[in-house]
């Protein structure tokens, strides 16, 4: 069997589990595999990143900071957009095909063992995401890394990834999401996402509604961890746009930071960066140490955020964003005003049944010259009927196509009668990923047609 093979057999035997979005507050059950592999997340540092958006574009450019150090950087993001090892990350690259088996073998006793015990106290098996975790921190304890980004799944304090202790817990923006599993406040979500505290920790956080900051200060408080707010500890000083991206300044913890260059588009990417920079200066240093001009322009300039805000096309320009849920919308129209110039935008929509269509809608609303409704190729996702009676209700134009190849196809067709016109491929990180292997395949990067 080939490397890439044996890879994809540990992903088939994942997806036996149960699925990643049965989530289930029982933390104990991954640090029970954890304890018989003797701890592995405890071999190196961690950052611990959570959040309602934001949290995977900040966790990648916090591990393109680290690794400009010099140091090995493991990160671990969810979900993937083409194919599964893009979650476990070493420096920089997809963990080899090799290295996901051996470390599946290694894990699989354990599991047989844990699974025999669940079943004996009348419990679920570990799931998908348990596993998925649980298989991470072993690819990157054989890396070896130094240091680990590691993005919170869903929530915080009961979530898999909480078996690793954080020396910095890092929050993006809070907002209502998940209100079935994380509560359905703003205060209720947020104790939920502080459980990634840890005693002594440094804490680092984005601008928060006042109920949310008063949560982590709270907690920061009882654990004995320093906390850092964007706005009255670091800042955004300016963001302004670059060919490819923007050109950025940031008053950091420890020192300031002027016209540095990110290659990403939209203000929520420069406070992403922000909050990044916040992070590893909180890492290394302490918070008391600049980190060198060399080094913040490397890291920035390598920091990717695929999905969000990518550009897949040109003749017509077509970008992709993962937004999957009004939050995120929200930043993906403010994006699409200030980075991009054109009169009309194609929105290409397809969201899964679990989240609030209407809401993303209603944030693409004032932006959407026509919706090209289709779906998410999941069985959860919303058929494109379903999105269609949405838009006809916000008086937007809309056309129904089954898949994403349809929609896509009639979206560049009707974009490319003009040079005003652009599309947008959103609402879903599994449609993000469709979009991004179809613009491959088909070459829109070469051009309408040819």
């Amino acid at each position: 069997m080939s490397e890439r093979a044996s890879a994809d057999a540990v992903y088939a035997a994942l997806l036996k589990r149960q699925g990643e979005q049965w989530v289930q507050p029982r933390v104990e059950r991954t640090r029970r595999v954890l304890e018989l592999l003797d701890d592995p997340q405890r071999t190196y540092r961690v950052i611990h990143v959570t959040g309602t958006n934001g949290k995977t574009s900040t966790s990648r450019i916090i591990e393109s900071l680290v690794r400009a150090h010099g140091l090995r950087t493991g990160l671990f993001t969810s979900p993937h957009l083409e194919r599964f090892t893009e979650r476990i990350m070493i420096d920089g690259e997809p963990a080899p095909d090799a290295a996901v088996a051996e470390a599946w073998d290694e894990i699989a006793p354990f599991v047989d063992i844990v699974d025999a015990e669940l079943a004996a106290a009348g419990d679920a098996p570990l799931t998908f995401f348990e596993l998925l975790t649980v298989l991470a921190f072993v690819v990157f304890a054989d890396a070896p890394i130094d240091v680990l980004v590691l993005e919170v799944g869903m929530g915080g304090a009961w979530d898999s990834t909480n078996t690793a202790d954080g020396d910095v817990a890092v929050f993006a923006p809070v907002d209502l999401d998940h209100a079935d599993r994380l509560g359905s406040t703003i205060r209720e979500i947020a104790g939920v996402k502080a459980g990634i505290i840890k005693d002594g920790a440094a804490v680092v956080s984005a601008a928060q509604h006042p109920e949310a900051a008063s949560v982590l200060r709270q907690t920061a408080a009882a654990r004995g961890a320093t906390i850092a707010f964007e706005g009255e500890d670091f800042a955004l000083t300016e963001a302004r746009l670059a060919v490819g991206g923007q050109q950025i300044s940031v008053q950091g913890i420890a020192g300031a930071y002027a016209d540095e260059y990110l290659p990403l588009f939209g203000e929520h990417q420069a406070q992403n960066a922000a909050l990044a920079i916040a992070a590893v200066e909180s890492l290394i240093g302490g918070g008391a140490q600049q980190i060198s001009g060399d080094i913040l322009a490397e890291g920035l300039a390598q920091a990717t955020s695929p999905g969000r805000l990518q550009l897949l096309g040109i003749s017509p320009t077509v970008i992709v964003d993962a937004a999957h849920n009004p939050h995120g919308a929200r930043a993906l129209a403010a994006a699409l005003r200030s980075s991009f110039d054109f009169d009309e935008w194609g929105i290409v929509l397809g969201v899964l049944s679990d989240k609030d269509a209407e809401g993303i809608l209603r944030e693409l609303a004032p932006l959407a010259s026509h919706v090209f409704a289709t779906a998410p190729d999941s069985e959860r996702a919303n058929d494109a009927d379903t999105i269609a009676d949405l838009a006809e209700a916000l008086e937007l134009p809309v056309t129904v196509h089954d898949d994403l190849v349809g929609a896509a196809e009639a979206a560049r067709e009707w974009a490319a009668a003009s040079d005003r016109r652009a599309v947008v491929i959103t609402g879903s990180v599994i449609l993000a990923g469709e979009a991004i292997g179809l613009a491959e395949a088909d070459g829109w990067k070469a051009g309408w047609g040819e």
